[in-house]
């Protein structure tokens, strides 16, 4: 019996009915479509490889204690594999359309945490898969672990059979409660241990000198750009509808302009969406000099070890995405800058033990603080997050993965969430918005899109100079 961390517990306390809290996938799939037993007899082979995806969530009585993973004593595979099909022949617009009502709908909080869908009906016989999983199982990075465990690297592959499975017995509430108990006081033992480990890292007093100047330095520095003009024009209340739209570029020219101006991947991808921002707040008349979108970007504190894990390993940071500014080279200037001096406080604030800090937070306290900031923020106007994805072609019943794309949930009062993976050299922008705030979403794609190219070619130019 597993509890959930105090990120995967503050996610589960997120959940409401205007606020799913899933992530998802939309693979598109080379013909011809399967049948739906198929694939759920495909996905019966692999559930031995993730035993999450037996359990469900119970939580613990009276706040006593965070959530924990317990065995579905009625867990059915049917439950969890679902099927629909678009008018033939379905091309882009009538698949993001189906995809949006989908993950618009919340998953059944009583079972395991997670759904298949099955679509048929697509243009030259493709068909797709939308995965839902919630993000208390997941994060970007578990979560493309995961999708390499259920698909395929080779075309062929042999046929296996379901390995037997029994769930194991449910827990009394006297136990779960007692265990949480304990778990709360290995927490305290284990971040005290954490403590005492830095502090033993740090004995030099010149790595000690170091790292305070850099997290000081840094943190003064995000200060400062918190009084920026921010385009809260943005943020605003979430319905239970969605829209969601894609674009994507070759992963050759990001990674091209990465070295033409230098930086990361990463770096290149936000400063196109600022380009798409700018275009989305110049279409509604609210663009305005020096206009910023603060925007939350999760980043892997994963280590190499935890690879194939569930549950969340992330921090998250605030970026001043340069909208108002005119100049991409200056915009790409700009978010590199703030990026550096993220990582910068990320090392130098050993934010992995920061985190494990939330293991000493009261759960009941952990479920109000998120049921209560879940209701509404002005801190951040966009959600953006960058997955590398697998480098190589996935297989499904020996049928290729064409493209793949991201969903990433909003919640808070933040009505855009932009998920980008990488996949076999393709990048893929997977845009979720709040159906009536966002009415414009094809705007931001499309300004991404252009936002990109147009930084290609300034790029090319600078370089060329």
């Amino acid at each position: 019996m597993d509890r959930l961390g105090p990120i995967d517990a503050t996610f589960y306390h997120l959940e409401g009915p205007t606020t799913p809290m899933h992530v998802g996938s939309v693979s598109i799939m080379e013909g011809p479509g399967p049948r739906s037993e198929e694939l759920t007899a495909l996905l019966a082979t692999k559930l031995a490889r993730v035993p999450r995806y037996r359990q469900r969530v119970r939580t613990v009585p009276l706040g006593l204690g965070r959530p924990v993973w317990v065995d579905d004593q009625d867990f059915r595979i049917d439950d969890h594999v679902r099927h629909a099909a678009v008018a033939e022949p379905g091309g882009d617009e009538q698949l993001r359309d189906l995809v949006a009502r989908i993950v618009e709908q919340p998953l059944d909080m009583t079972r395991p945490l997670w759904e298949v869908w099955l679509v048929d009906g697509l243009e030259d016989g493709r068909w797709a898969i939308i995965a839902k999983v919630h993000h208390c199982m997941v994060d970007g990075i578990a979560g493309t672990d995961l999708l390499q465990l259920i698909f395929d690297r080779e075309p062929e592959v042999t046929g296996e059979e379901p390995e037997p499975w029994a769930p194991n017995p449910e827990p009394s509430t006297v136990t779960v409660i007692a265990q949480s108990l304990r778990g709360a006081v290995t927490d305290a033992g284990h971040h005290t241990s954490q403590q005492l480990g830095v502090l033993r890292d740090l004995a030099s007093p010149a790595e000690w000198t170091r790292r305070a100047d850099a997290a000081t330095s840094s943190i003064l520095d995000l200060t400062r750009r918190a009084t920026a003009t921010t385009a809260r024009v943005l943020n605003g209340p979430l319905g239970r509808r969605r829209r969601w739209a894609w674009t994507a570029t070759d992963l050759a020219t990001v990674r091209r302009v990465r070295r033409q101006l230098g930086g990361s991947a990463n770096d290149v991808v936000l400063t196109a969406i600022t380009a798409g921002l700018r275009d989305l707040l110049a279409g509604r008349g609210r663009l305005t000099d020096h206009l910023v979108v603060r925007t939350l970007v999760p980043i892997s504190v994963r280590r190499s070890a935890e690879r194939g894990e569930v549950g969340n390993r992330i921090a998250t940071v605030l970026v001043d995405l340069p909208v108002g500014d005119p100049d991409p080279l200056a915009r790409f200037a700009d978010v590199q800058r703030q990026m550096d001096d993220h990582k910068r406080l990320v090392v130098a604030a050993d934010v992995r033990t920061m985190l494990s800090a939330g293991d000493l937070v009261a759960p009941a306290l952990l479920a109000l603080t998120a049921q209560t900031t879940g209701v509404a923020q002005p801190i951040a106007q966009a959600v953006a997050t960058n997955v590398p994805g697998p480098p190589r072609p996935l297989y499904a019943l020996g049928r290729r993965m064409v493209s793949l794309h991201a969903h990433v949930p909003i919640a808070m009062g933040c009505r855009l969430a932009i998920g980008i993976f990488s996949y076999a050299g393709r990048m893929t922008f997977g845009i979720n918005a709040d159906h009536d705030g966002v009415p414009d979403v094809d705007v931001l794609a499309a300004g991404i899109e252009q936002g990109l190219d147009e930084l290609v070619r300034r790029a090319g130019a600078a370089s060329d100079r």
